[in-house]
């Protein structure tokens, strides 16, 4: 079966649900070391207990709906089904998105795949999670880009849905903060098998990221790359972060520190970006910020 191809819990064959679900569900709290990296403004020990593996895959659930709500109107002008955005929490309406007219036969068929496997990863965390997982948020694809292109200099509106160029340089928000999530929310899960499911989910991520930073990079967008790479660091604090997709002469495919390895955000940095603000005041592409405990 191609991994473009729609699955139904029944085809994953990979995972057994309700076994997974009655381990997950019976996961007990990280402890306050593994809180505290949860924490957007920190954590006491009495608080950090109530903090657990149900947070850690809500939190995720969140960023999956962000990316497949993208996706899938980028790609095939429709969002998620209305048996996959309910649960608790408030559920909002999506702001903005249509199809994109895509002039490249090869861009539209990984958009259609890209779309295809974060829909996925959205029914298999609500699978997992079962009748503890968060609803939909509010999402706002208009006002989020047109402050986005405003604070990073390219521009005072941005239509990502405009054409493939502004396609590409929206997805290159989304991508590598997936990445840097999955891998700071790894150390967090204490089951293997979630951790093994977590870990297949940061690849499948991973190679994403990988392909839109090759494509802006063979259309020359690397002085716009970096203008979205500085805006994501200023957003997620002090330190150094992310990177951009260097230049024709010095590519840079993959941000990693000096052993080579993919940096990692908490939940508090991702926050930080994704609500445009830098701080955990809810905006940006959540007006009115994440659901669930982590938020």
């Amino acid at each position: 079966m191609s991994d473009s191809t729609f699955m139904t819990p029944s085809d994953k064959t990979a995972f057994d649900y309700e076994t997974g679900r009655r381990a997950f569900m019976r996961t007990l709290g990280l402890g306050a070391a593994g809180a505290a990296l949860l924490s957007a403004g920190g954590t006491t020990p009495a608080e950090a207990q109530s903090v657990g593996a149900v947070e850690v895959f809500n939190f995720a659930l969140n960023l999956e709906y962000l990316e497949a709500e993208f996706y899938l109107r980028a790609a095939f002008g429709r969002g998620l089904a209305d048996a996959d955005i309910t649960g608790t929490g408030t559920l909002g309406a999506v702001t903005g998105g249509r199809p994109v007219n895509f002039t490249t036969p090869l861009l539209r068929g990984y958009a259609n795949e890209i779309a295809a496997d974060e829909e996925n990863h959205v029914r298999f965390l609500r699978a997992i999670l079962g009748g503890s997982r968060v609803a939909r948020p509010a999402i706002n694809f208009v006002d989020s880009f047109n402050t986005l292109a405003r604070f990073s200099g390219l521009g005072n509106t941005f239509d990502a849905f405009a054409n493939e160029t502004n396609f590409l340089l929206a997805a290159f928000v989304f991508e590598d903060v997936g990445v840097t999530a999955y891998k700071g929310g790894s150390p967090l899960i204490r089951n293997n098998e979630f951790l093994e499911a977590t870990a297949g989910i940061l690849a499948v991520e991973a190679y994403h990221a990988g392909l839109i930073r090759t494509v802006l990079a063979t259309r020359g967008l690397y002085q716009q790359a970096q203008q979205i790479s500085d805006l994501r660091d200023f957003f997620d604090g002090p330190s150094d972060l992310d990177f951009g997709i260097g230049s024709s002469a010095t590519p840079d495919l993959v941000p990693t520190d000096v052993n080579g390895i993919a940096y990692s955000r908490t939940p508090a940095q991702v926050l930080a970006i994704v609500y445009g603000s830098g701080t955990v005041q809810p905006g940006g592409f959540f007006p009115n910020g994440a659901n669930g405990a982590v938020r």
